[in-house]
Formats: C-alpha cells, structure tokens, sequence
C-alpha cells in the first residue's frame, strides 16, 4: 500500500472511499472533464468500480492532492496501466479546485508522482496524453520534467471532432538497465 508523499505545499495520500464525493464532483466539472478523452460524467458507482477494479488490482496507483496548510484536498494523480514487465505505466492529474489551479499545485504534485513512480515503483518511464491545445498543462507539464515526444493528429474523435494529441514523456535517469 502506498503512503503520503508529501512536498513543499503539497502532499499526495492514497485514495479511498472517502474521497469519492470529491472526485466524481471534480471529474464531472467542466473545467476537468473538457480536458479528459473519456468525457463521460462518472458516478459514485462507477468511482467505486475503479477503485476495486483498478487501484486495489494494482493496475492504478492513485493519490489525492492536498494542500499541506489545511490539509485540504484540490485533485487528483494516479499512474494507470502500470506495466512492470516494461517497467512504464500512463501519468494523469486533474487538479479540481478553482483556487488550486494555476499556482503550481499540479507541476509539485507531478514532480512527487515521478519521484514516486521511479523511487518506489521502480519504473524506466511515464508518458501522458494531452490535447495539443492544453498550453497550460503542458507548460506544468514540461516544468515537471516531461518531453514533448510526439504529435498525433487526428488521434481522438471527441464530441464530434477529432482532435490532435501530444505524447509526452520521461525517463528515469537512474533505472538500471
């Protein structure tokens, strides 16, 4: 089971039962889900299917972001797909409260799940998806030590458009070989 990791404002706990109001309210926010492939609105059950199915499988290591001066909760990191044979897993942060965004919240969560995807899990690399007009998470992104690695266009088909993509990646300068 993983433990909080905490940062300098921030500090990552594993997620459980108790937080599921706040995800499926953040995940259902515009301002969040607009920015997923998969828009579909969530529910406390289908929340509740991923934490059983995916996060307590293994296949999902998942954190809430707290601000560490009130011990409050803004949104949410997780590594999905994690694939240990590979030694690689799929990087996703939404950060759900409007007066958490644009404060460098999201780059010091990201930079704590990279240490804790290398550090810990022991994995070689993560990589992300993110629309090609998503300038602001991609700046955090790059802030947080990702590479734009490729630009698929035409990748998804969302709400009736099809919509470019950017791969983003990083490697673990210390896995072993």
């Amino acid at each position: 089971m993983a433990e909080i990791i905490k940062g300098n404002t921030v500090f990552l706990k594993p997620i459980d039962e108790s937080d599921t109001d706040n995800i499926v309210r953040w995940r259902n926010s515009d301002a969040v889900r607009l920015h997923f492939i998969d828009q579909r609105l969530f529910t406390r059950e289908s929340h509740t299917a991923w934490l059983e199915n995916f996060v307590r499988a293994g296949k999902v290591e998942q954190f809430v972001i707290c601000m560490n001066e009130g011990n409050i909760p803004v949104g949410s990191v997780y590594i999905r797909d994690i694939d240990f044979d590979h030694r690689k897993a799929e990087y996703g942060i939404f950060i759900g409260e409007d007066a958490a965004r644009g404060k460098g919240v999201g780059t010091e969560a990201a930079k704590l799940m990279i240490l804790h995807a290398f550090r810990d899990l022991k994995l070689h690399r993560l990589f992300l998806r993110v629309y090609s007009d998503n300038e602001q998470a991609i700046r955090s992104y790059e802030k947080a030590g990702f590479v734009k690695e490729a630009l698929l266009h035409d990748d998804v088909f969302v709400n009736g458009v099809y919509r470019d993509i950017v791969l983003m990646g990083i490697i673990n300068p210390n896995a072993e070989k």
